[in-house]
């Protein structure tokens, strides 16, 4: 047994988040400043787009609440999404008046199925949300060629993907609207936030407005820590502006995000490298060729879930469930939805195991024995 419970995730600080955390206090400027836009920067260089395109908010959920505005969802409208989604999605569609329409996943990557997308679409459909999973990427391309079919734009959520590429290409770079979550239990934390990358210069200027409760503020004078005391509002606005607080800590995990990749890739290849025979789990797909693991989500078969959890907590292993599915939440079993069943069959399944840098060796290895022993133990009662 370990001396701690081993939990499923941990933000990884070192002395550079505790150091600029204090530079940030010192400086006694806590709302939008120098250090948010630093770290916009430093999100720029890394995904290798321009600078204006990217735009730092509070919370994953209030990038995802500025993309559906960007794409003008208003009361009525229906966006497409996954109902096997985290619930800030459909929560913010809701902020939208508007309605989520659940689509099923792919059994193999539990990511959006394109297949499944076109019979959902009508009059009414706005927009679609695609999203990464866990160690998986969404089929963006097949979910883009059907938006363009039918000019309805796309939303990528890559809350799960952040440091991740496809076909050379970093998560972020392409795609009109591009949503990341930087909360505490992401790939980087900035204790919470979240950004939007955007295409147009138009787009990114009506976040900076709207993330400001609508201000019209300079934005130079804002990025050195100063305001203006004469500004317009001229549309919808929320208080979703980053804090220069959590921005200092975003630049301190850029800086070791090199550092962050290479140990969640540890841990990553140490649970498939050892999980790839076990007779009753299935592990999860890794189909890019340059992932940023996120969660290790495998799946626990012959209804044995809940005994697989009980016996890793009697052991010391905390265990997650990422996500219950919308559908069955009861404040959106009324939205309309296509065929679920590959979604109610592996919501049964999911079981999410303890992944982050700090995760030694030792515990991995402990982990894994634990889960092997739970598999001989059924297998030989069988």
């Amino acid at each position: 047994m370990p001396e701690e419970n081993i939990p499923v995730f941990m933000p990884y600080f070192t002395d550079a988040e505790m150091k600029i955390s204090a530079d940030a206090l010192e400086l006694r400027w806590l709302g939008p400043g120098k250090y948010v836009k630093d770290f916009e920067l430093a999100l720029a260089s890394f995904l290798e787009v321009e600078p204006w395109q990217v735009v730092a908010v509070n919370t994953g959920a209030s990038a995802v609440h500025m993309a559906l505005e960007l794409c003008d969802v208003s009361a009525g409208d229906e966006v497409i999404t996954p109902s096997f989604n985290n619930i800030a999605d459909f929560q913010m569609i809701r902020a939208m008046r508007a309605e989520p329409v659940f689509c099923d996943v792919l059994e193999d990557t539990l990511t959006i199925d394109p297949s499944k997308i076109e019979a959902l679409i009508t009059v009414k459909t706005k927009a679609i949300i695609c999203l990464d999973y866990g160690c998986t990427l969404c089929d963006f391309d097949a979910v883009k060629a059907i938006g363009d079919k039918h000019n309805i734009p796309v939303i990528y959520d890559a809350a799960h993907s952040f440091g991740s590429s496809h076909s050379g290409q970093k998560i972020g770079s392409y795609g009109d609207f591009v949503t990341f979550s930087f909360d505490p239990v992401k790939n980087i934390t900035c204790i919470d936030g979240g950004a939007v990358i955007v295409k147009s210069k138009e787009h990114a200027q009506r976040i900076q407005h709207m993330r400001l409760l609508g201000q019209q503020q300079n934005q130079d004078l804002l990025d050195q820590n100063k305001r203006g005391w004469r500004y317009d509002v001229d549309g919808p606005g929320y208080r979703y502006h980053l804090a220069n607080l959590h921005g200092a800590i975003g630049i301190a995990q850029m800086e070791k995000i090199d550092d962050i990749f290479k140990q969640r890739k540890r841990v990553f290849g140490l649970y498939d490298a050892a999980l790839g025979n076990v007779d009753g789990m299935v592990r999860p797909v890794k189909n890019g060729e340059d992932l940023m693991p996120f969660l290790y989500v495998v799946r626990i078969l012959k209804g044995r879930r809940q005994e697989f959890q009980d016996y890793l907590a009697q052991h010391g292993v905390d265990t997650g469930i990422h996500w219950q599915p919308g559908h069955r939440f009861s404040g959106f079993k009324e939205c309309r939805a296509g065929d679920l069943s590959v979604t109610d069959k592996i919501v049964r399944e999911i079981v999410s195991l303890p992944l982050y840098p700090e995760l030694s060796d030792k515990n991995i290895h402990y982990i894994i024995n634990v889960i092997q022993r739970f598999f001989k133990q059924k297998v030989a009662g069988e």
